[in-house]
């Protein structure tokens, strides 16, 4: 009776249920044939039951004192659905007490839904873990970085979910047969959590849902709550569905569950990770059901994100656990995309995304990529202007100033500017938090690049000390020949014998990245900032006047033209950590803006007259 005496107040519509010891059922009281309910919402906003049926207990299956309830479910749309994504979270009573959150589901193409309850033990006691965040791997600069590389880290610094195996013999009490247990399959693995995407393109979609492979999440179409018909102001409840907001405004993502457990203003969810990120600072928002998708593969509910209710503060292997009242604060990026030859203000977006060290980069990469190429035509070239500014809390900005251009620029444009952005957020010196990204990006629908073809002087003979005309000749794609004149001061301590160098950003990157062999390693974050805003562009000419003379690389700083002793002495003293010799010394660097995308370099050998 005290079951269906709980169900009656659930299905009121109106009463929050707050639970003390007496109402919860410990695991060791659980027994194969118990029958209870389950709550959740198939549809809209209301909370509705379905039967449970305990087949046993799995001990030990998610590591050690992990425990999962295997049960099999009936009742609503799930004789046809199985286990629905979305479902996690859903909270399992026996006798009027709360057994745990149905969280696991097992094998695919079933022809029942079987399912993993996570005990409510297990989700309280996770909470009071000592906080902590998984160690980042040291930042490397390796400047430009490609897109496929960008999104392998992206999709590398996400948390898969491994199967998991189902032992026969961990079943206490079972009195199914094997037979019927291989049926069912070999694995179970967490319900998979549906992220609802709103104003995506199908290319970033089809991205997101590739970097999301393996991770327990899914990307489904969903949206951002507009219709007021459609808010729920009911208090909270144990079954209604909740949605960690990760990105809200012109865009919206949320991944949807259900809420298990309501004690004061503390709100437990899921019965299994998110991401398993320990420490977060997620938005808190209701949920609204349009419909649950039925597939044979996996079936799952299409929700669209309702009004803030609070922060989302734990992601642990076994729930996620948050409070009711205060929403954190969110990155906010503003972009304007206009067109390079109108004079019209352009088109304004805004986005809020979260403050997290994992989730802000990706965030961040979709949300400029998907951006861009909403509102790039889907075939032909074109030349992506990108100026702007990320902050950052106590420490020096970045500022962006490129061209890309070429058959798909969005992509080269949103690494360049995400590459940076995640190697400062993911750094593993100090922790730094990005407070804001503007943008103004300027399209054109025509391929903007030059290529260096020649360089010379105008004077015949040269001296140290002298001034001289330095020619630069550069032809556009359609071959139209252009040619700057750029007055060149050759050092007074200048060398006999001294090389310039024309180079675009590119080839000036790798022609460094071969003479330091790659050990630029910076040492500190303020020294990880000065590179990154050092980093060569597209759209700038570089000049370098080079001479031959020893010098060495130590901790990330360049010193040259060593005189012989020190030379020494740096080669023989390896306490100073790693040492790298260099061979060529600046003794003189222009750089000249442009407005096109650069490639190539050229270089010319001067034999300087005695004075």
């Amino acid at each position: 009776m005290k079951n269906l005496a709980l169900a009656a107040l659930m299905l009121a519509g109106s009463v929050v249920l707050a639970f003390g010891d007496d109402d919860r059922m410990a695991l060791s009281d659980i027994r194969p044939g118990m029958t209870g309910i389950g709550l959740t919402v198939f549809e809209g906003t209301k909370v509705e039951q379905f039967t449970v049926q305990i087949i046993g207990v799995l001990r030990n299956i998610n590591g050690p004192k992990r425990n999962l309830i295997l049960a099999r479910l009936e009742g609503g749309p799930l004789a046809n659905t199985g286990v629905i994504a979305g479902m996690s979270g859903s909270p399992i009573y026996i006798g009027g007490q709360l057994v745990g959150a149905l969280s696991y589901a097992l094998g695919s193409f079933t022809t029942e839904p079987i399912a993993g309850i996570t005990p409510i033990q297990e989700m309280l006691d996770a909470v009071q873990e000592e906080p902590r965040r998984s160690p980042i791997a040291r930042a490397t600069v390796e400047l430009p970085m490609s897109p496929e590389r960008l999104i392998d880290s992206l999709r590398s610094s996400l948390r898969s979910t491994l199967t998991l195996p189902l032992a026969l013999n961990s079943l206490v009490g079972n009195t199914t047969s094997p037979t019927a247990i291989s049926d069912l399959g070999v694995a179970l693995r967490p319900i998979t959590t549906p992220l609802s995407l709103s104003g995506f393109s199908r290319e970033v979609t089809g991205l997101l849902a590739s970097t999301l492979q393996g991770t327990g999440i899914s990307a489904v179409p969903g949206g951002e709550q507009t219709d007021n018909s459609l808010t729920n102001t009911d208090a909270l409840r144990p079954g209604d569905a909740v949605s960690i907001t990760l990105i809200d405004g012109d865009l919206s993502l949320a991944g949807t569950g259900t809420v298990t457990l309501i004690e004061n203003d503390n709100v437990y969810a899921f019965g299994h990770q998110f991401q398993n990120l320990g420490p977060v600072q997620f938005p808190m928002n209701r949920a609204y059901v349009h419909t649950t998708l039925p597939s044979l593969l996996a079936s799952t509910k299409i929700a669209t994100v309702g009004e803030p209710i609070g922060t989302f503060q734990q992601d642990r292997m076994t729930g996620i656990t948050g409070t009711l009242g205060a929403i954190p604060r969110g990155i906010p990026i503003d972009i304007t995309l206009r067109v390079a030859t109108s004079d019209q203000l352009g088109r304004q977006f805004k986005f809020n995304i979260v403050d997290d060290q994992i989730l802000t980069p990706l965030l961040t990469f979709l949300t400029v990529l998907n951006t861009l190429q909403a509102y790039e035509r889907d075939a032909g070239a074109a030349t992506l202007a990108v100026s702007g500014t990320a902050t950052f809390e106590n420490y020096t900005p970045l500022a962006f100033n490129d061209v890309f251009t070429g058959g798909s620029p969005s992509l080269a444009a949103a690494t360049s500017l995400l590459t940076p952005i995640t190697l400062l957020v993911q750094n593993e010196f100090a922790p730094i938090s990005l407070k804001s990204l503007t943008l103004e990006i300027s399209a054109s629908e025509e391929i903007d690049s030059v290529t260096i073809e020649r360089v010379w002087f105008s004077e015949k003979r040269f001296r140290a000390g002298q001034e001289a005309t330095l020619n630069i000749a550069t032809r556009n794609y359609r071959g139209i020949e252009q040619i700057r004149s750029v007055p060149i001061r050759i050092p007074a301590n200048a060398p006999p014998t001294v090389s310039l160098l024309v180079s675009a950003g590119s080839e000036l990157t790798r022609l460094e990245r071969q003479e330091t062999q790659n050990a630029v390693a910076p040492r500190n974050l303020d020294q990880l900032i000065r590179l990154l805003n050092e980093g060569y562009r597209n759209n700038r000419l570089y000049l370098r006047l080079l001479s031959t003379h020893p010098g060495v690389l130590v901790a990330g700083e360049q010193l040259a033209a060593l005189p012989p002793s020190a030379l020494a002495v740096y080669q023989a003293d390896r306490s100073r950590g790693s040492m790298t010799p260099l061979h060529r010394l600046t003794l003189g660097a222009w750089e000249i803006d442009t407005k096109e995308a650069l490639s190539g370099a050229r270089v010319l050998t001067l034999d300087l007259d005695s004075p």
